[in-house]
């Protein structure tokens, strides 16, 4: 039974931001691009630097469950963004699952406490909810993106070029082996042309998160085995559908201007055909498109301006033999004065009937009705400044004050008190672009402009922040925090750190043996019989032991002999390029419980990467540092009621006392398996 002592703070807001670091953030809230957070700063409490003390593995599962619970990855279980199979050795289990989870979060006590709580798209352990207690809302948290993303994506993120040279439509589907380039003419496919969209059956979409959750995980084997394997090689791909389409006069339609041009417009796997009209302005200038239902239709769909960034297009996407309605965001990128071409992007297409992920599930439609609908965010390749600028970081704007606006919805209408909410933006475009804010000549990216977006993504999540402000002199404590930060990489990958099998370092060092086609090429699988040790889950190291895994060879008795030998090869591997060590730190598993990552689900062997040698996250220590004022440290800020007011605290606070701190503010008791405490430095 959850009790109350004297409370300091009647209702508490977790803002959680992933990816949100303090360095950027206090270099940019000192150059004056983030007014919201300095204010928060400046009528609460935090340390000089704004770092919280971040746990390990440095990834989002395990650090937004610690976030919640107060407790260590070896005891709450979540140790990567998978977990190990218990009998599969090279293969692990999707993370963002409650169950999995060993430990109790502070939401529970709180619901169960009496307080109308509020958990809000926190990836890690919330989903499905664990308490019955009628107090509890759960919304979302089966992925880390966006509300729904896992949910009720029925048609995929595409990018259209309609021109008076292109003689037939065509579609290619983002997944095709030999997907175009960003808008340009497809000439490499055999593509369907006027029959396109006869095939609905093969409109089917696949499994999504929730339903990869419901039949108990998604299991992942992917392997490493050359640099175009890694996350960062994977980001400069290009993810969208293309289509072409002719520009011609109009034919056939029951109402279109004498002056205007016509071109189609394919969804659902170009299943589906929208025609559009190229319209004239007064002076003459083609700047507008109007899609249309059919040609039989007097009135469009929707219209669209010049390079105008455009929310809510709502139509029916065929999936299978189900037409369902949808919600999707547009952009017209380009339309030629003279009405010759156009390029036109749509996002991801978000069924509109997807209460999946919400409890209860009337909170979905009252969402709908009162905040709008879930608007669909870019995820397209970080490779093209015209997507990052016009799509990516435009995207995200609409997203994260739709947000804001749900939040405080659920504040002013719905009486919420205790809040744990999260907001995906710098994470998801960190991985698609903080990579490339340092210059690489194969790559020919400019640094200053990736730079420059990213100054834009801190700049928004001031923006998101602020519409928070006023609600410290309502009597609510807002805590600013998240699961780490990202950084720009010094060096290239050598594909340890990844989440993914290695089989390239591990293969070199003779640990990992990989199976080679008849032709002497290597594969994609690995060759059991020879393998005493793979690499995966960002930096655990798993024996190939007898008696445990069916595919065993090592015997028990020399564990503790390979591992050594495991741990000394790590620390002498060099950079192929840069000739340095690549690896910072390799534990034991029961030595490495000086990180809360030992136990039976985290590796025999736990390690870490070197500054300058890791990846954006996940493989890092939380204390490392990159190029461009990056750092993987998260982020801590609190302020309102119960705290300090301008007080700057020397106090090393941790991941694992967040939750006890709320619990201490609210005057509740601990979660059950918390191993933190309160920061009581910072109370007033």
């Amino acid at each position: 039974m959850a009790y109350q002592t004297n409370a300091m703070a009647d209702k508490v807001l977790v803002l959680g931001v992933d990816g949100f670091e303090p360095s950027l953030a206090k270099k940019f809230m000192e150059q004056g691009r983030m007014p919201a957070l300095k204010k928060f700063v400046e009528r609460g409490s935090a340390r000089e630097d704004l770092v919280l003390l971040g746990a390990h593995p440095t990834v989002t599962p395990p650090m937004w469950t610690t976030l919640s619970t107060g407790a260590y990855p070896a005891t709450h279980g979540i140790i990567s963004f998978f977990n190990p199979h218990p009998e599969k050795i090279g293969t692990s289990i999707y993370a963002l699952d409650s169950r999995m989870c060993l430990a109790e979060p502070f939401w529970n006590v709180a619901a169960e406490a009496g307080k109308n709580t509020l958990v809000w798209h926190w990836p890690g352990s919330s989903w499905p909810p664990t308490s019955d207690s009628p107090n509890l809302t759960v919304v979302d948290g089966t992925q880390p993106g966006a509300i729904n993303m896992g949910a009720a994506i029925i048609d995929k993120e595409s990018i259209l070029l309609a021109d008076t040279t292109i003689e037939n439509v065509r579609f290619v589907a983002h997944d095709a082996p030999n997907n175009p380039g960003v808008g340009c003419v497809i000439t490499d496919l055999e593509a369907a042309d006027e029959s396109a969209g006869t095939k609905p059956e093969d409109g089917k979409i696949g499994k999504n998160a929730l339903e990869n959750i419901a039949a108990g995980g998604i299991e992942s084997s992917n392997i490493v085995v050359d640099e175009s394997d890694t996350e960062i090689a994977a980001l400069g791909g290009n993810n969208l559908n293309t289509i072409n389409s002719p520009i011609k006069a109009p034919t056939g339609w029951a109402a279109a201007p004498e002056d205007s041009k016509e071109f189609t417009l394919l969804t659902s796997k170009g299943y589906v055909r929208r025609p559009c009209l190229i319209l004239k302005n007064e002076n003459g200038v083609y700047d507008t498109v109007a899609i249309y239902r059919s040609k039989k239709e007097t009135e469009p769909l929707f219209v669209l301006k010049n390079d105008t960034y455009a929310n809510d297009f709502v139509d029916e996407v065929k999936v299978g033999e189900e037409n369902i309605t949808a919600n999707r965001c547009l952009r017209l990128l380009t339309l030629a004065e003279d009405g010759s071409k156009v390029r036109l992007w749509m996002s991801p297409a978000y069924a509109m009937n997807r209460d999946n992920v919400f409890h209860p599930k009337s909170l979905y439609p009252e969402i709908m009705e009162n905040v709008g609908h879930v608007p669909p965010v870019s995820s397209t390749t970080g490779r093209v400044p015209e997507f990052v600028e016009k799509l990516v970081l435009p995207s995200w704007d609409v997203y994260s004050q739709w947000q804001a606006d749900a939040l405080n919805y659920m504040m002013d209408k719905k009486g919420c008190e205790v809040i744990f909410s999260h907001l995906h933006n710098i994470d998801l475009i960190g991985h698609q672009i903080w990579h490339l804010a340092k210059h690489r000549d194969e790559w020919d990216n400019d640094e200053a402009f990736y730079q420059r977006m990213i100054t834009g993504v801190y700049e928004q999540t001031d923006r998101y922040l602020e519409r928070f402000l006023h609600y410290l002199d309502e009597g609510w404590t807002i805590i600013i925090t998240s699961d780490h930060g990202l950084i720009t990489e010094e060096n290239k990958t050598t594909g340890l750190g990844e989440l993914r099998v290695n089989g390239n370092v591990m293969v070199e060092l003779g640990y990992t043996t990989l199976k080679k086609d008849e032709n002497g090429e290597v594969m994609h699988e690995i060759d059991w019989e020879h393998t005493t040790a793979v690499a995966k889950l960002g930096g655990q190291i798993t024996i190939n032991l007898k008696g445990k895994y069916p595919t065993g060879i090592v015997d028990p008795a020399d564990k503790y002999e390979l591992e050594a030998k495991i741990i000394n090869d790590l620390y002498n591997y060099r950079d192929p390029i840069t000739g340095q060590r690549v690896v910072s730190i390799a534990l034991r598993n029961k030595d490495a419980a000086i990180l809360g990552l030992n136990g039976d689900r985290c590796g025999d062997v736990v390690y870490f990467m070197e500054e300058g040698h890791n990846i954006i996250h996940a493989d890092s220590l939380s204390t490392q540092k990159g190029y461009f004022d990056t750092s993987v440290s998260p982020i801590f800020v609190a302020a309102g009621k119960g705290i300090k007011a301008g007080y700057t605290t020397d106090r090393v606070i941790r991941q694992v006392d967040v939750a006890p701190t709320v619990a201490a503010l609210l005057g509740m008791r601990m979660p059950a398996q918390c191993e933190g405490a309160p920061a009581y430095q910072i109370f007033e």
